[in-house]
């Protein structure tokens, strides 16, 4: 399916998961087109436990906020559009499903954040990471000073977003950026394998380590255990466990929902 603008198009290529492509020309600015694109295909995610991002577009995933957009709209006007694209990608990012940004090329700006809204990120070895922000005299406002530091490290996360640098996937890859790198041209096919995989699984127990790791970097070691141990009950009681554990003993593979 395609949204009525064009810029975003989806489709369920497997099991409970479905494939979201943002097709944009140049680059897929993050304008009011892709925003409404990705809040459309989300809309039609029910049902679906992984979703993954990919790009049509040769040598970009993203390349930022839509500047033509901003140059033209007055400060209400900016506010509303920074509050359209934080509302898709939190809801990208929300626990109800699993989500795989592929990147190649660029993903720069709005695009990273939009990579790191997303659960995981799978890289081609092309791909170029960064938030120019300051160059602009601005700050990355769609979660970079949020998400960035979480899966960086506040020293590393400052480096990169005070001076503007590009990141390459290898170091990306190595200070945990990305979290798969793979061939150049590969990624979709990796983040879609990867899908699958998941899909196979129990949601509710993804959903639930998602959460307890996210508490982790939110509460002190004491109360993360009791977290933690809150989970494992929920699981047990009322999530997929006892047909895991059914399936196990029945030498079999589970049935999950």
């Amino acid at each position: 399916m395609a949204d009525e603008n064009g810029a975003v198009i989806w489709e369920k290529v497997a099991d409970g998961v479905l494939l979201v492509t943002l097709q944009r020309p140049p680059a897929n600015a993050l304008g009011l087109p892709v925003i409404e694109g990705l809040n459309a295909a989300l809309d039609d995610a029910t049902g679906t436990k992984v979703v993954v991002v990919r790009s049509a577009l040769d040598g970009y995933f993203a390349a930022g906020a839509d500047i033509k957009h901003m140059s033209s709209i007055d400060a209400e006007s900016f506010t509303e559009y920074g509050d359209a694209l934080r509302g898709a990608l939190d809801r990208l990012a929300a626990t109800d499903r699993i989500s795989i940004a592929a990147i190649e090329g660029l993903a720069l700006g709005g695009g990273l954040e939009l990579a790191m809204a997303c659960t995981l990120r799978v890289a081609g070895e092309n791909a170029q990471f960064g938030l120019p922000e300051v160059k602009l005299g601005l700050i990355p406002g769609a979660g970079g000073t949020q998400r960035l530091p979480r899966l960086v490290g506040r020293g590393r996360a400052l480096d990169i977003m005070l001076t503007a640098r590009q990141v390459g996937a290898t170091e990306a890859h190595s200070i945990g950026l990305v979290d798969r790198l793979v061939e150049t041209g590969t990624a979709s096919e990796a983040a879609t394998t990867l899908a699958d995989e998941l899909s196979a699984l129990s949601l509710p127990a993804q959903q639930a380590v998602i959460r307890a790791v996210d508490a982790s970097f939110e509460r002190p070691l004491d109360e993360g255990l009791r977290y933690e141990a809150v989970e494992v009950g929920n699981l047990f009681e009322r999530g997929e466990a006892k047909e895991g554990i059914t399936a196990f003993l029945d030498k079999r593979r589970p049935r999950f929902a």
